[in-house]
């Protein structure tokens, strides 16, 4: 594949890479996407997704909140597959500065990446409401109904839910590395979701990277475009 054969080239020529992700990254752990022909949002439900993920909805039906959220958001045994392993192995060669992330699954920790900056935050950090008591995932996942705190409170996932603000100091990190990229790859994302999609707009270089099984609205901006899954990067390494 042509456009294979030149990402390879910049690949090699480049020494800050930054990779801007989305959930195409992890399907094929076996974690589905939102917006896929068989992603969450195809599904049928009491409400749709995006309102169970809200805000508004986790403070008004909390327990159904985490029947959802314990069932569809969370895969304990999900494994890293060539992508999260590729991109670990491009910073392990001093080229890769930083993964941006919209998922919340913690696999590019798990595959070895160092630098992970995680946009809408991650389910292995939960934190009591009342007294700021930190938890890990398996209190979640053991609990029966909703997870409470040795005080009593409600764990919430550090997750950012719809009607509630990204992290501004994710958000300020994520700026920096991408104005100081000489590569850009941003893949398995549909670049539809706000604010997260408009970090590309941040990029002052000629090496935009698009890496999606289905065009975006972003195509146009791109220096180079791959119609393929995001594992296409292991191929691309020397």
């Amino acid at each position: 594949m042509e456009g294979t054969d030149l990402l390879r080239r910049w690949i090699a020529g480049s020494n800050r890479i930054v990779f801007f992700g989305g959930a195409g990254v992890s399907t094929e752990s076996g974690i589905p996407d939102f917006r896929g022909t068989d992603g969450l949002y195809g599904q049928k439900y009491s409400y749709p997704p995006e309102t169970i993920l809200s805000h508004s909805f986790y403070l008004r039906h909390t327990e159904e909140f985490f029947r959802f959220y314990k069932d569809k958001m969370i895969f304990e045994n999900a494994k890293p597959n060539r992508a999260h392993l590729a991109l670990a192995r491009l910073e392990q060669m001093g080229k890769c500065r930083a993964v941006i992330t919209q998922n919340i699954d913690g696999l590019h920790q798990a595959a070895g990446s160092k630098t992970v900056l995680e946009l809408h935050g991650s389910v292995h950090r939960n934190t009591c409401v009342q007294c700021r008591k930190a938890y890990g995932l398996k209190p979640i996942l053991a609990a029966q109904g909703i997870p409470r705190c040795s005080c009593g409170g409600v764990i919430k996932p550090d997750v950012v839910l719809y009607e509630e603000g990204l992290d501004s100091e994710v958000l300020r990190q994520s700026v920096s590395f991408i104005q100081e990229a000489d590569l850009l790859i941003v893949g398995g994302t549909s670049l539809t979701v706000y604010p997260a999609a408009g970090l590309i707009d941040y990029y002052r270089g000629h090496r935009l990277v698009l890496i999606n099984k289905t065009a975006t609205e972003r195509d146009s901006q791109a220096d180079l475009c791959l119609s393929a899954p995001v594992s296409i990067l292991a191929d691309c390494i020397e």
